[in-house]
């Protein structure tokens, strides 16, 4: 009699769970054959408000830079933080570039991010 209660406490807990789904659970697969599950499509009105505030200080940082900083400066900061699709540098890759030396190059990424910096508070 106690193997069969056991048995029917298991099969009832089992249906409760049977309506359960898991937000990682395959639902269907994209053109390249990787799975896409619940994750991948949930958003929520914070990540999109987010995205939109991250989105526009983006746009106006890039501003900034290509209007306020020199030549020389818009030059490193794109090079050094990988901005405009550029893959990111180091100062030692970019003062070889631009046959500078590495402590010159610190010196002009220091000025341009303190010009973008003041620019952003005020």
């Amino acid at each position: 009699m106690r193997i069969a209660n056991e048995i029917l406490m298991h099969f009832r807990s089992q249906k409760k769970l049977c309506a359960e789904i898991s937000i990682n659970e395959t639902i269907d697969v994209d053109r390249d054959g990787n799975p896409l599950t619940y994750t991948d499509i949930l958003c929520s009105e914070e990540n999109v408000s987010e995205e939109i505030s991250r989105k526009l200080q983006t746009d106006n940082l890039m501003k900034l830079v290509e209007n306020l900083l020199t030549e020389r400066e818009r030059q490193i900061t794109i090079m050094r933080y990988g901005l405009k699709g550029i893959p990111q540098k180091t100062q030692r890759e970019i003062a070889s570039m631009l046959k500078i030396s590495r402590s010159y190059v610190s010196r002009i990424e220091k000025s341009a991010l303190s010009k973008l910096r003041d620019a952003l508070n005020s």
